[in-house]
C-alpha cells in the first residue's frame, strides 16, 4: 500500500516485523502446549520465552537472506530463530505444518484490522449522528433519478447514512469473528503428529476460537466473506461521498467539502473548489471492491490445499483494510467539517414554482371526487407549464386558475396543498427509528 492512503496503526499490523512475532508466538504457545503434554522438554519452551523476554530486534534482512537459500518462509523464520536460542529450538514446529503458522497469523492480523476498522466506524456513526441531529428539521428537496421530487431534510439523508453504517458495523463484527480461528492441526488437518489440545491453548492465547475442521488451511470461505464485507462497506463509502459530491455542484451548492485556508482548486482556475476528498474515496472504494473477487476464486483450493491462495492474501490482506481505514478515516473528516448551507436548500426547493407539491394536490382531487386519471391529468398540465418556464410559474396559481380544478378545490384547499411542514410530520418518527428514544 502507497503511504499516501496509509495510516500507521493499519500499516503496522502488515510490517514483517509484527508477522514474524505473530508467528513465534504461535510457535512458542504450541511449544508450551506439547511440554505439558510431555512431548517436548519443558526447558524447550522455556529457552524460547526466555530469549522472547530480552525483546530481540526481529532482523528481517536476515530472514530473507535465509530464505533465498531455503526457498521456503517458515523455515528461513525458523532457522533463524534456532541461530538465536540454540539447542532447544529443534523442539519447536513438532508436528506442525507451514500452514498452522500462516493461516493462525492471518486471523490474528485480520481480528486486529478488523478491531481498527470497527473503531473507525464507531467515529464515523458518532459524526453522522451528531450532523443528523444537527440537521434534522433543516428542509431539503429529495431527488430521485436526479430530479426535483418531494421535501426531506438534510438531517434525514444522514440518518439514512448512519443506519447504513450501523449494519455494517454489525456485519463486521460478524465477519471478525467468523475469520478469527485457528487451525493447528498439522499435515491435511489430521492432528496426526500433534494433539487438538495444542491448538486449543494456542487459540485460547491469542484470543482465536479453534478451526472445527481443516484440511491443513483454514477454509477461505471464511477469508472471502471478511473481504466481501470490506467490499459492502467501502460501497457505502462511495454512496456518501457520491452525495456530497453531488451537493457540491454548483448549480447545487447545498453542501461542500470544507476549504481550508490556502488551499486550492486548481492549478488554472483560481475559482474552484473541488469535491477531492469525495471524488478520492470514489477511487478508494473502487479499490476495495476490487479485492473481493480475488477472496472470492480463493475459495476453490485444490483437495486439502495449494498456494494458489498465498499470494493474493499477501496483497488484499494489507491493501484492502490499509485503504478502508484510510476511506472511513477522511470520509469521517469530511462529514465532520462538512458546511452545509439551508437558505441554498431553501432556494433550490422554491425553485420549481412549488412543483415539489404536486402529489398533495393529486391526491386532495381524488378525495373530493375526481378519479385519479383525471387528477393527474388537471395536475400534470399545469405542472408541465411551470416546468416549462423554468419555475417562473407557480403551480398554486395556476391550479386556482383552472376551472376543472376549481371545481373540485377552492384556493383556500389548494394553497393547503403547499405547505413544506406537511411533509416532515414523521421525521421524529423515523430518528427514533434509526436512533432510539431520546
Amino acid at each position: 500500500m502507497i503511504p499516501r492512503y496509509s495510516r500507521p496503526e493499519m500499516t503496522a499490523i502488515w510490517s514483517a516485523e509484527t508477522r514474524y512475532s505473530i508467528w513465534f508466538e504461535i510457535e512458542a504457545h504450541a511449544t508450551d502446549a506439547l511440554a505439558d503434554l510431555g512431548v517436548v522438554p519443558k526447558d524447550a519452551a522455556a529457552a524460547l520465552w526466555r530469549w522472547w523476554d530480552t525483546k530481540p530486534a526481529i532482523d528481517v534482512p536476515a530472514i530473507d537472506a535465509i530464505e533465498a537459500v531455503t526457498k521456503h518462509d517458515v523455515i528461513a523464520f525458523l532457522t533463524w530463530v534456532a541461530e538465536h536460542v540454540g539447542d532447544e529450538a529443534r523442539f519447536m514446529h513438532q508436528g506442525m505444518t507451514s500452514s498452522d503458522v500462516l493461516d493462525t497469523c492471518l486471523a490474528v492480523q485480520m481480528t486486529r484490522a478488523a478491531d481498527i476498522l470497527l473503531a473507525d466506524l464507531d467515529a464515523l456513526l458518532a459524526v453522522l449522528k451528531r450532523r443528523a441531529y444537527e440537521h434534522k428539521m433543516t428542509p431539503t428537496i429529495g431527488r430521485s433519478h436526479g430530479i426535483h421530487a418531494e421535501p426531506v431534510t438534510f438531517g434525514l439523508k444522514l440518518a439514512e447514512a448512519y443506519a447504513e453504517f450501523s449494519r455494517n458495523r454489525d456485519r463486521l463484527a460478524f465477519a471478525r469473528a467468523d475469520i478469527a480461528t485457528c487451525a493447528i492441526s498439522g499435515a491435511v488437518g489430521t492432528f496426526a503428529n500433534i494433539e487438538p489440545a495444542v491448538e486449543a491453548h494456542v487459540a485460547a492465547k491469542l484470543g482465536l476460537s479453534v478451526e472445527p475442521v481443516s484440511t491443513q488451511v483454514i477454509p477461505r470461505d471464511r477469508h472471502a466473506m471478511f473481504f466481501a464485507t470490506l467490499g459492502v462497506i467501502a460501497s457505502s463509502i462511495e454512496r456518501l461521498a457520491v452525495e456530497v459530491r453531488h451537493l457540491q455542484r454548483t448549480e447545487v451548492l447545498e453542501a461542500e467539502e470544507y476549504f481550508s485556508p490556502g488551499q486550492k482548486g486548481s492549478s488554472a482556475m483560481p475559482h474552484k473548489r473541488n469535491p477531492v476528498l469525495t471524488e478520492n474515496l470514489t477511487g478508494l472504494a473502487r479499490m476495495v471492491r476490487g479485492y473481493v473477487t480475488p477472496a472470492l476464486e480463493n475459495v476453490a483450493l485444490w483437495h486439502e490445499r495449494d498456494i494458489s491462495h498465498s499470494s493474493v492474501e499477501r496483497y488484499i490482506g494489507p491493501d484492502a483494510t490499509i485503504t478502508l481505514d484510510f476511506a472511513l478515516a477522511r470520509l469521517t473528516g469530511v462529514i465532520d467539517k462538512l458546511l452545509v448551507y439551508p437558505d441554498r436548500m431553501q432556494k433550490n426547493l422554491d425553485r420549481m414554482g412549488g412543483l415539489v407539491h404536486s402529489q398533495r394536490v393529486l391526491l386532495a382531487l381524488t378525495q373530493a371526487g375526481v378519479s385519479r386519471e383525471d387528477s393527474y391529468r388537471l395536475v400534470q398540465r399545469n405542472a408541465m407549464k411551470v416546468w416549462e418556464s423554468d419555475g417562473t410559474l407557480s403551480l398554486a396559481e395556476l391550479l386556482k386558475g383552472d376551472a376543472e380544478v376549481t371545481a373540485a378545490l377552492s384556493p383556500a384547499e389548494i394553497d393547503a396543498r403547499f405547505d413544506l411542514g406537511y411533509h416532515l410530520k414523521h421525521v421524529d418518527t423515523i430518528f427514533e427509528r434509526v436512533f432510539g428514544a431520546a
